[in-house]
């Protein structure tokens, strides 16, 4: 291993748990079921999900870190746009052509990570 993926790994090491619990804190405040949180997280096996929720995990990819950043700007973004509302912003059917009249979550739980990408960029946008 070189000296780059070693600083690599412990880096994803050291963020595994903030990110994990950030993300379960995001998830519970959204009332997200446990389907849309693994589709969210990029996970199929509802035993991993389950580890990483108990916080058995050593380090998660890092696809699943860039998932949660993702999120976590999603999350904050939205606490600056609509401070009262953001929570029920996502479930509600949006105009807004990247949404097709479907909700914000329904983009973000699709599975791929370049929609919470794209969703990131719209409400970045909306704050200007």
């Amino acid at each position: 291993m070189s000296e780059t993926s070693t600083a690599k790994a412990l880096d994803r090491k050291d963020l595994t748990g903030p990110a994990l619990r950030t993300f379960f804190r995001i998830a519970e405040v959204w009332s997200l079921k446990e389907q849309e949180q693994m589709r969210l997280l990029g996970l199929e096996s509802r035993s991993t999900f389950q580890s990483w929720k108990r916080g058995a995990v050593a380090a998660v990819p890092k696809d699943t870190l860039e998932r949660i950043s993702y999120i976590l700007g999603i999350y904050k973004g939205l606490q600056i746009l609509l401070p009262k509302t953001a929570d029920q912003w996502l479930r509600k059917p949006n105009k807004a052509g990247i949404f097709g009249g479907r909700s914000a979550i329904e983009r973000m739980a699709s599975g791929n990570v370049s929609d919470l990408y794209v969703v990131r960029q719209y409400i970045d946008a909306q704050r200007g």
